[in-house]
């Protein structure tokens, strides 16, 4: 089982791993938390800490936090990188590579911008990254069945404009602590990639209707 996903998503089975691997990692060695969460007033001051913004994505707060990230990623990432490879061949290994890095930095700028200056903030996990993976699998997907916490069933279509819904409401009225604006960014840059690389995914998408 391990070699075939090592050889069908060789990708995915790495980011998995590491994901997992670095986070339990700093369970056991909290002083780490420091070193690789993203610091905004940080990164804005020194332009070496701009490395925060990757291994902040490889690192959680806790059990709960990684592991409903990495559930998520298990169904629908492990997917994507085959579908890509389906349309595209082997570019398509490159392809969810790319969607996966570029939606990491980019889900966490408006968060770096909105939080320069404030010292106490930091922020941590996946969750952007894995909002992009997400929305990119409904564009080809939107019929299947999601559910909001596991528990309510909707069409995925229907879950997408929930999502960004709370998103946006989330991230100008929330408290909780929750890097919502990682979520929304990362989920638009998930759609936005997805429609560049393959800009038939529109009518595919239209068609399912």
């Amino acid at each position: 089982m391990i070699q075939y996903y090592l050889t069908t998503t060789p990708v995915a089975s790495l980011i998995f791993a590491l994901t997992i691997g670095l986070s339990i990692y700093v369970f056991s060695n909290p002083q780490w938390f420091g070193k690789l969460m993203l610091h905004p007033y940080s990164v804005t001051r020194d332009k070496s800490k701009w490395y925060l913004i990757l291994t902040s994505g490889l690192i959680h707060k806790d059990w709960m936090h990684l592991i409903f990230n990495m559930i998520t990623f298990y169904y629908f990432g492990f997917g994507l990188e085959q579908i890509f490879v389906e349309i595209s061949g082997p570019m398509g290994h490159l392809l969810f590579a790319l969607l996966y890095i570029i939606s990491l930095v980019l889900s966490d700028i408006p968060t770096v911008i909105r939080h320069k200056d404030n010292y106490g903030y930091h922020s941590l996990g996946a969750s952007g990254a894995i909002s992009a993976v997400l929305f990119s699998y409904i564009l080809f997907n939107p019929k299947m069945m999601l559910g909001i916490f596991m528990i309510i069933p909707m069409p995925a279509y229907i879950f997408a404009f929930v999502y960004l819904g709370y998103c946006i409401w989330a991230s100008k009225n929330s408290n909780d602590g929750i890097n919502h604006d990682a979520h929304l960014f990362g989920a638009l840059t998930g759609l936005l990639f997805t429609i560049i690389t393959y800009p038939w995914i529109i009518k595919h998408f239209i068609a399912q209707f």
